[in-house]
């Protein structure tokens, strides 16, 4: 049972219902006093006293100017005991445990915070979150979480960026961006902007930039093309402008047999669908006919091109290249 079902018969105490307060509280942005009062089946002096306790316990719970008062929860400047449901508290404790594969340099900070939370979890709790077992492991590449944080403060100000960009070592002269999101894919971040100079959208290497001082210079926001910042920072990788998906898509089909030895090693947006009696048709995408002739000539079983004429020129051409090349 959580806070917010709670009876009046389930809070036999001031400190059971400062829980009860506080609960409320969190869920809703305001107040007003005598529905406080109602709520807990108290007076609303007895609220004005645990609302007195919870702000001396670090909670910031702002007074409501009305006929009727009331209270609002709002951000303090220290971190005071938080209250969550247990939904909310193993949703907490895996998010930590997974942290390090974030791609942010977080991993020992998410590390002690895990511990913190799991020695106050219930055994109910902790036995929920310790079945998951997580093992995850750092990649290569991590972000400094300072420089996240940087990124999406300019995003939130939509004020002009300046920062350092060295690609693979190189120098470069400092880039001026607009930033419009900090983009979290196959576990890299990335700033998506639209640069002036290049007149077109961006994205830059978060684990590369290094942020200058602020400009405090603000721009109008333009709209990101299609609405969705993730999605279209997937489609750049894919070679797409916009939409989320291959802008080459081929078929083949393979017997049965060769699809089944395929199966383990397809890309996850491969389509697999029967063809014709003891065939497979396999559809998946490339950045490029060449590219995606490439894929299939990694297939180890015998395949057939189903389609459409580009990808069976592409196939053709990559057949005489390896041919010329294996003739020495």
């Amino acid at each position: 049972m959580t806070a917010t079902a709670m009876k009046m018969e389930d809070v036999p105490g001031p400190s059971s219902r400062m829980l009860t307060l506080l609960s409320l509280l969190q869920v809703h942005r305001d107040w007003p006093g005598d529905q406080l009062a109602e709520r807990l089946e108290v007076s609303p002096r007895t609220i004005r006293r645990d609302v007195d306790r919870l702000r001396e316990l670090g909670y910031r719970v702002d007074a409501l100017r009305g006929p009727a008062g009331g209270y609002r929860l709002a951000a303090g400047s220290d971190l005071p005991p938080l209250l969550f449901d247990d939904d909310q508290a193993v949703a907490i404790a895996l998010a930590l445990a997974v942290a390090p594969a974030s791609g942010a340099d977080i991993a020992d900070s998410a590390a002690r915070a895990l511990a913190t939370v799991r020695h106050v979890l219930p055994a109910r709790l902790r036995h929920r979150v310790d079945a998951v077992g997580a093992v995850t492991t750092a990649g290569e590449v991590r972000v400094d979480p300072d420089v996240l944080v940087a990124l999406s403060e300019s995003v939130q100000r939509r004020e002009l960026l300046r920062f350092d960009y060295r690609p693979d070592g190189d120098d470069r002269p400092p880039r001026r961006v607009e930033p419009y999101a900090v983009v979290a894919h196959h576990g890299r971040w990335y700033l998506l902007a639209w640069d002036p100079e290049r007149d077109d959208w961006r994205t830059y290497r978060a684990d590369r930039i290094a942020p200058r001082s602020r400009t405090g210079v603000r721009f109008v926001p333009r709209a990101v093309p299609g609405g969705d910042p993730a999605a279209f920072v997937a489609a750049r990788f894919k070679g797409s402008e916009a939409d989320d998906a291959w802008p080459c898509v081929g078929s083949v089909t393979v017997s049965d047999e060769g699809a089944t030895t395929l199966a383990p090693y397809l890309p996850p947006d491969a389509v697999v669908e029967a063809s014709e009696p003891g065939r497979v048709r396999i559809t998946l995408g490339s950045w490029s006919w060449t590219g995606l002739a490439g894929v299939v000539a990694a297939f180890v079983v015998d395949v057939r091109v189903e389609g459409p004429p580009p990808l069976r020129d592409a196939v053709a051409a990559l057949a005489d290249r390896l041919r010329a090349a294996s003739s020495g």
